[in-house]
């Protein structure tokens, strides 16, 4: 059996009837010190979702809108980088067994695909993996450059080409 995730926010398929629902998920901050770990991030401050279901033929599409409050690491110094995030979202969830490669009303390239087991899906986990894909992949403190410079790392542009052939020039010289 899966382990639940930090963030669970089961929903039963039969709450979602034939138009659209709305649905809002908001984790605590024990989850959110949870998912901090999990993703290796120094905090986060707020993470929130907003939720437009719609059942289709093979599944439930969902859209909405994920806001959340972060701290991520520098990847040059370490240093704490804050982040706000705000970002819109489209998710297919489908059976678990389902081929993604079945016509389904929005193509893979649309949204991005969950698989379900049961009666449920889960919301917050569905909050979390957005919230992983809308992080910086390389955050940078503001004052990296100059950290860096201080500790004497040079850039790449400054950065003299050594070959062979430079140092036989300086040979000859």
């Amino acid at each position: 059996m899966t382990p639940t995730p930090e963030f669970s926010r089961p929903h039963r398929l039969d709450r979602i009837g034939t138009g659209d629902s709305e649905v809002q998920v908001e984790a605590t901050p024990e989850e959110r010190a949870a998912l901090a770990k999990r993703f290796r991030l120094v905090s986060i401050d707020a993470l929130a979702a907003d939720f437009t279901l719609r059942r289709d033929a093979a599944g439930v599409i969902a859209s909405g809108t994920l806001k959340g409050a972060v701290v991520q690491s520098c990847v040059a110094t370490a240093e704490p980088v804050p982040a706000k995030i705000d970002e819109r979202f489209q998710l297919r969830f489908l059976p678990e067994g389902t081929p993604e490669g079945d016509e389904l009303e929005l193509s893979a390239e649309e949204c991005d695909t969950m698989f379900f087991e049961g009666g449920a899906i889960d919301l917050g986990e569905a909050a979390a993996e957005t919230l992983a894909l809308a992080l910086d992949p390389f955050p940078r403190a503001p004052n990296a450059d100059e950290i860096l410079r201080e500790a004497g790392v040079v850039r790449e542009d400054e950065v003299e080409p050594f070959t062979a052939f430079s140092v036989l020039k300086d040979k000859l010289k």
